[in-house]
């Protein structure tokens, strides 16, 4: 156990020895309840104390299978008689499901931080820890930011055990595996593992298991932080961990041989290891024909492109290359760019950094009046910059179709990417033009060549080049033909041969 907690406290037979211990750890909190009652029948009633936290106990259990039955003792002393032992309390008196006995004081405290109630009784150097925990949680809802048209619409939850219910329901199989952890000296958070044995690749979940069994750090309140400690490239731009609020797109990641880390208090789960494909995929286009799927997938990757090049290619013609221009083109944007007196770079830049600050106080502004602000203020502020002659209208057209185009990219993480380069690029394009894009390109597939996700080449399949795993990277081939798992090594194949029955022709 780690800082935060003493590390171990043997129980002694003395009842106030033990509360007297468990008050000095507690303080004086004003949530801690603490009650003592006699158990038993005169004159072999003895002395019992119970400890647990409002606020993240369920109150009826504690009332009814263990206060209740404690105080009908005093009626029944056959519950409690001196050739008893405290075992027979515990499985005679207390009707909890889950049952502990525990000499080891830390470990009861821990687990009444977490919600359960701890019992201890005068003559016993042991303690009953009964899972009692408990507490308001939000109900499973529609995803707010991983939204389809066709698909489930549910979401994950703040609440872990509504989570790993949602896996379950999905994946109902024994091989699923769900191992706890908890990280944090002081926030204790429980986080889980999850991946399916025989599918996944047991050395890299023992990989991600001995990551997280190294962060020594106060707390985890989100799986964001989980991210810096885990990912392999910590200066990298491109995410190497997804993140998904979606049980379905889980579940459909575990099959393929992913694994998952699930933590308490966030709706937010970690799959990994991913490619730089799985951020431009879709749980939505499984759930689409092939051919609708395929071809919306193309414009997710084309509207990625234009979100990342746009600007910095329109920085770079207008001021280097002009002769690339239709002569008729060449003369509106020339006519527009009278009188603006700012060179393309800097017009870009003003425009890019003013929507990146509406796009920012949109989310941080209240509902009811963010949206309205967002729309309001770029028609606005653009059409009075054009008016006022501080920017083209040619600019204003590409930095409106950069911004919507980079909101297409399904993943937030790879979208928020795409606009950090999108700023190195038009700085090379100002200063060098196409030959500084050209330049950029490079940098860019080189580093992408030089990334792993938990040992996984980013670029997979295409860096290395599987032809198999590329019915289902840029396009998608129909169901029955892609038969390989894109990440498994232990069990790669997920599709037996499909022959579909002949369709015997009726004769008119």
């Amino acid at each position: 156990m780690k800082a935060g907690l003493q590390e171990s406290f043997l129980l002694s037979a003395s009842l106030q020895h033990n509360v007297s211990w468990f008050k000095q750890q507690l303080g004086d909190s004003a949530d801690i309840v603490y009650r003592q009652i006699e158990v038993g029948c005169y004159p072999d009633t003895n002395q019992v104390a119970l400890f647990y936290i409002e606020g993240i106990v369920q109150s009826d259990i504690v009332n009814e299978h263990i206060l209740q039955p404690l105080f009908l003792t005093q009626e029944n002393g056959a519950y409690w008689e001196q050739d008893l032992c405290f075992h027979d309390l515990l499985y005679q008196a207390i009707t909890v499901v889950e049952l502990i006995l525990s000499k080891n004081g830390a470990e009861a405290l821990s687990a009444l931080l977490s919600g359960s109630t701890v019992i201890l009784a005068d003559g016993y150097d042991e303690a009953i820890i009964a899972g009692t925990s408990g507490w308001e949680k939000r109900a499973i809802d529609e995803p707010q930011t991983q939204t389809v048209v066709r698909g489930p619409k549910e979401s994950f939850t703040e609440d872990i055990r509504t989570n790993t219910s949602l896996l379950r329901r999905k994946i109902r199989s024994a091989d699923l595996r769900l191992i706890p952890l908890q990280i944090g000296r002081y926030s204790r958070t429980e986080v889980i593992v999850a991946y399916i044995q025989g599918i996944a690749d047991e050395q890299i979940v023992q990989q991600a298991l001995s990551r997280l069994q190294a962060i020594d750090t106060d707390a985890v309140l989100e799986s964001g932080p989980l991210e810096e400690y885990l990912e392999d490239s910590t200066y990298s731009p491109f995410p190497t961990i997804m993140n998904s609020e979606r049980p379905d797109a889980v579940a459909a990641g575990m099959l393929e041989g992913q694994f998952a880390i699930i933590v308490e208090g966030t709706p937010f789960v970690l799959l990994a290891p991913v490619t730089f494909f799985n951020f431009l995929h879709s749980s939505e286009d499984y759930y689409q024909r092939y051919d609708i799927a395929t071809f919306i997938r193309l414009i997710r990757y084309m509207s990625f492109l234009i979100s990342m090049f746009l600007p910095s290619l329109y920085i770079a013609i207008t001021t280097f290359h002009q002769e690339m221009l239709p002569t008729t083109l060449l003369i509106s944007i020339a006519a527009q760019r009278e009188g603006v007196p700012f060179p393309g770079l800097v017009e870009a830049f003003l425009m890019e950094i003013t929507f990146e600050v509406l796009r920012e106080a949109g989310v941080r502004m209240p509902r009811v009046i963010g949206s309205a602000i967002s729309i309001v203020g770029a028609l606005v502020l653009g059409q009075a910059a054009v008016q006022a002659g501080l920017v083209s209208a040619a600019m204003i057209i590409i930095v409106s179709f950069t911004a919507i185009s980079n909101f297409v990219t399904p993943a937030l993480n790879m979208a928020i990417a795409a606009r950090l380069i999108r700023f190195g690029l038009m700085i090379l394009a100002g200063t060098l033009g196409l030959f500084g894009i050209m330049a950029g390109c490079m940098a860019i597939l080189i580093h992408l060549a030089s990334l792993r996700s938990f040992g996984l080449p980013y670029l997979t399949p295409i860096a290395p080049l599987d032809l198999e795993k590329l019915k289902d990277t840029i396009l998608r081939v129909p169901k029955w033909l892609a038969r390989k798992r894109p990440f498994s090594t232990k069990n790669p194949v997920r599709e037996q041969p499909y022959k579909k029955p002949s369709i015997h022709k009726r004769n008119s």
